[in-house]
């Protein structure tokens, strides 16, 4: 017995756990500053957290009304309608939703790179098949109408991400509203917001009362700092919105992922400090890195390093743990997730002492 034939997957490489690289390394976890997942560096909403002790106890009951409710809160947080909201086992699990949702065996699907692999995973999970839209670091990963509909040829899903994750990079509200016009009746565009939180752009779920074509998936991983509790959603037309309870996983979303999600919501002022924060720490990483950047939208900046494999490992022995961007075809890049006001500058102190002896 053998499984099908996966050769045509690859596996999704994350950022390496500050707990792994201290058992590598011999050190203590908490010697370690880990800036290589666009983690929060704040953590959970202190409410939450709450949330989570007082919704240990009933953990042996399926959560359904717990569902509802996030569903529910989140349908009013957009002013969407309650059925327009697919809440999700992460971010991923909306993308695996729309796969499930969409495609027919054969169906294409057109993807950024650099961009990230789950789109193209999710794909051919569902026996899609893939093409890909280039990025090009010699245009500063501009994204744009043209970069898309240049490489499309009648998909059935394109993926946009804003802002792109690994580059910062984001599509215009013009950029979307001039795709959702040019592509195919049959072509669905997703709108990947992981990181929509960090960004003065507006969403797109706005759109969707005009465009029956676009999709927006959304995640508490991020700005929400729920990472560990995988809770993620989209938010989709409501003239196709039934069809979640056909492609649904039973109780997609824990009950304890349900109810700190609900509590992370209503506290403000953790994701305020969240957001300012990043957005202090990015424009000092910018400013302050001895490398090349580029302007981000999100809670990470992207730097050209020369050797990144080589950067990555010499900072992390440093007590740095940064992103090596060559599982994103990047070699020449890291990434580095924006921390706190403490841990930042001691990160860029780091980097520019590594990147200096690299190319000594």
């Amino acid at each position: 017995m053998q499984p099908r034939d996966l050769s045509a997957l690859s596996p999704y490489v994350p950022g390496r756990g500050a707990e792994e690289v201290a058992r590598d390394l011999g050190m203590d976890p908490d010697d370690l500053t880990k800036l290589s997942s666009n983690e929060n560096p704040h953590g959970p909403s202190p409410a939450a957290v709450e949330a989570i002790r007082e919704t240990a106890p009933t953990v042996g009951v399926y959560p359904k009304a717990s569902h509802t409710d996030l569903g529910e809160k989140l349908a009013a947080h957009w002013d969407v309608a309650p059925e327009q909201i697919w809440v999700t086992p992460g971010a991923d699990g909306a993308l695996d939703y729309l796969s499930r949702a969409f495609l027919e065996p054969g169906d294409r699907v057109l993807a950024p790179d650099p961009g990230f692999s789950y789109y193209r995973m999710s794909a051919r999970y569902h026996h899609g098949e893939v093409a890909t839209y280039d990025l090009s670091k010699a245009d500063d990963f501009a994204q744009t109408p043209a970069t898309v509909l240049d490489a499309y040829d009648g998909e059935r899903i394109v993926y946009l991400t804003t802002p792109h994750n690994p580059t910062g990079a984001e599509f215009s509200r013009a950029a979307i509203l001039d795709l959702a016009e040019s592509v195919a009746d049959h072509t669905l565009l997703v709108v990947d917001e992981a990181y929509g939180e960090y960004t003065e752009s507006p969403s797109a779920v706005d759109l969707l009362d005009d465009y029956d074509n676009l999709a927006v998936t959304r995640t508490f991983s991020k700005a929400y700092g729920l990472a560990g509790l995988r809770v993620g959603y989209g938010v989709v037309p409501e003239s196709w919105a039934e069809a979640y309870a056909r492609v649904n996983t039973p109780f997609a979303a824990s009950e304890v992922g349900c109810r700190a999600a609900l509590a992370a919501l209503d506290d403000d002022d953790h994701l305020r400090t969240t957001v300012e924060t990043a957005r202090w720490a990015r424009a000092y990483l910018r400013d302050e890195l001895d490398a090349p950047t580029w302007e981000s939208g999100g809670n990470f900046v992207l730097a050209e390093v020369g050797d990144a494999a080589a950067v990555a490992d010499a900072t992390q022995r440093r007590g740095v743990i940064v992103r090596d961007c060559s599982s994103f075809g990047l070699p020449g890049c890291i990434r580095v997730s924006c921390g706190t006001r403490e841990t930042t500058p001691r990160a860029a102190e780091t980097i520019n002492d590594v990147v200096a002896e690299v190319r000594a």
